[in-house]
């Protein structure tokens, strides 16, 4: 990564030298090696120089497709089509796309592109319709400047089911041309690069799509099926190996599988899609997790993520994977800047806002952090991430039966036993020992029906003030490679143990390093990744 020195304006190419804004050479930054200390930037788009460079330059939000089938369930389609288009014209590095996420959030709502425009910061919105019946398309599209609400350009297309990826190119070559976009050989490669032929495994690829942005564990093990399915009728089929990556390293991350299994298919998966596309940023972007959160390799992290934004500088994901990197290593200014641009370019996100506030949590900038939760909440008052954030928000004021009720709730909205070990610790820290040996005795329960996470029950010892115990569970914790014993040694709520866990680990020969702990050998898969949950006892 590079940045502008004058106006903060970031770069992922390795090959540019000078900022396009203003001309000034750029410095190399980014890489985990500097160690410039520098005030934190504003979180404000008025005071953000990159923010109102994107108003000069070409910029764009893809909608979700109108399904206008007689079948409801031809919506997986509509939403995959609009999706792939964003993708494409997303690998333009000339080209501010706004992220899925936050572009979908306006489906069904009756918003103008202007008002569009502004809350994604875009000068342009793309809308469109799609009428499927048996193997017969028709598919229309317009472009919209969202300044005065005309029409930039517009197309029907009467195809058959079979022509939809040269449909696909054609808007977004259109789309390009529109706009004025200058379009690079390179890039032009990869922007139309197919990796299939095949419609069935095509469409099978979309459902998975569709069923993973839902946001639920259940959803992501059928966005799983249907990948395995897609990847059945096309075994090449790099994007739906990418995508088992992403479904996988999500449900073992937070806890749902276990490292047998989640962590095991997460690897397979990732390593496959590599091998068949190195094109593919989710892929580069899955093998950057698996570094940072298994193996515990922060270079190699680095170097993945590096790798996605060159492939696709408008993954918000690769940002928000960055700033966690910054915190872990305690660069807050580059933690806070690489946050900030996750939000600029998906600033409707759940998961985003969700992973952007623990970056403030883990760097202890509680206003920063506390303001991603209120957002979470007003956008999503059923996500769980939400009611985890201010669960802790009434911790730290004292209030902590407010503080139980936030975490239980987050709990009851599917956040998992990682939430439950907050009340476990709650409890423990409040002197209800009672309570806090009920949520053990849960966890100890769940721990004989699926997997749980070891970290969990060091919270509760913790808590409890069994520091021994704690101690205990941590080390499982570690040669389990639990993905949270990653924030280890900046997560506040272990300050209790921080010091004395360091010290016991010193003396035990113990660090959270690759030269002391190497990475599971990796071999490549023969077959999809299957979602059998390890049945592991505390």
């Amino acid at each position: 990564m590079k940045r502008c020195p004058q106006c903060q304006k970031t770069y992922a190419g390795d090959t540019i030298r000078f900022c396009r804004h203003d001309g000034t050479p750029l410095t190399d930054e980014f890489s985990l090696e500097s160690s410039a200390t520098r005030p934190l930037p504003s979180l404000s788009p008025a005071a953000d120089s990159t923010t109102q460079e994107l108003h000069r330059t070409a910029s764009i939000a893809v909608l979700p497709f109108a399904n206008i089938s007689a079948d409801p369930e031809n919506e997986y389609f509509c939403e995959g089509l609009a999706e792939e288009i964003l993708n494409a014209l997303a690998k333009i590095e000339a080209l501010q796309v706004a992220a899925r996420t936050s572009a979908f959030s306006f489906k069904g709502r009756e918003i103008d592109a202007g008002e569009i425009g502004r809350k994604l910061n875009v000068s342009s919105v793309l809308e469109g319709s799609v009428r499927k019946a048996g193997n017969r398309l028709r598919i229309t599209a317009q472009l919209v400047n969202v300044a005065d609400g005309f029409e930039i350009w517009s197309e029907r297309y009467d195809r058959e089911l079979k022509d939809v990826f040269d449909i696909q190119d054609e808007i977004s070559l259109a789309i390009v041309e529109a706009l004025r976009v200058k379009l690079l050989g390179a890039e032009k490669a990869t922007v139309f690069r197919r990796h299939t032929d095949n419609t069935e495994a095509y469409q099978l690829y979309l459902k998975g799509r569709y069923h993973y942005a839902k946001w639920h564990k259940d959803e992501w093990k059928r966005a799983i099926e249907y990948y395995e399915q897609a990847i059945a009728k096309e075994p090449d089929y790099a994007p739906a190996w990418a995508g088992i990556a992403e479904v996988q390293g999500q449900l073992w991350y937070f806890g749902h599988v276990g490292p047998d299994s989640g962590a095991r298919q997460f690897e397979i998966a990732v390593t496959r899609s590599l091998e068949l596309d190195q094109t593919l940023p989710e892929s580069h972007l899955g093998l950057a997790k698996l570094k940072f959160w298994y193996e515990w390799d922060w270079p190699g992290a680095e170097q993945e993520i590096k790798k996605t934004l060159v492939l696709n500088p408008n993954n918000g994901e690769a940002h928000a994977s960055y700033g966690y990197l910054f915190a872990i290593i305690g660069r807050q200014f580059d933690a806070v800047t690489e946050a900030r641009r996750a939000l600029e370019l998906d600033p409707l996100s759940l998961y985003i806002i969700f992973h952007v506030a623990w970056i403030f949590w883990l760097i202890g900038k509680y206003d920063l952090w506390l303001e991603q939760g209120r957002k979470l909440v007003e956008l999503e008052p059923q996500f769980f991430g939400a009611y985890w954030i201010t669960g802790i928000e009434r911790w730290m004021k004292g209030a902590h039966e407010e503080a139980i009720a936030e975490f239980q709730k987050a709990v009851s909205f599917s956040a998992g036993p990682l939430c439950l070990s907050y009340v476990g610790c709650l409890y423990g820290l409040t002197g209800d020992r009672e309570k806090a040996q009920q949520v053990l005795h849960e966890l100890q329960t769940l721990s004989a029906k699926k997997y749980v996470q070891r970290y969990c029950f060091a919270m509760v010892y913790a808590g409890l003030g069994e520091m021994n115990r704690a101690f205990e569970w941590l080390e499982r914790a570690y040669d389990e490679r639990s993905s949270w014993m990653s924030y280890l040694r900046v997560e506040p709520r272990l300050d209790v143990l921080r010091s004395e866990y360091v010290r016991t680990a010193a003396a035990k020969g113990l660090a959270l390093s690759r030269e002391t702990q190497p990475a599971p050998t990796r071999t490549a898969p023969t077959q999809p990744a299957q979602t059998q949950p390890a049945q592991t006892q505390p």
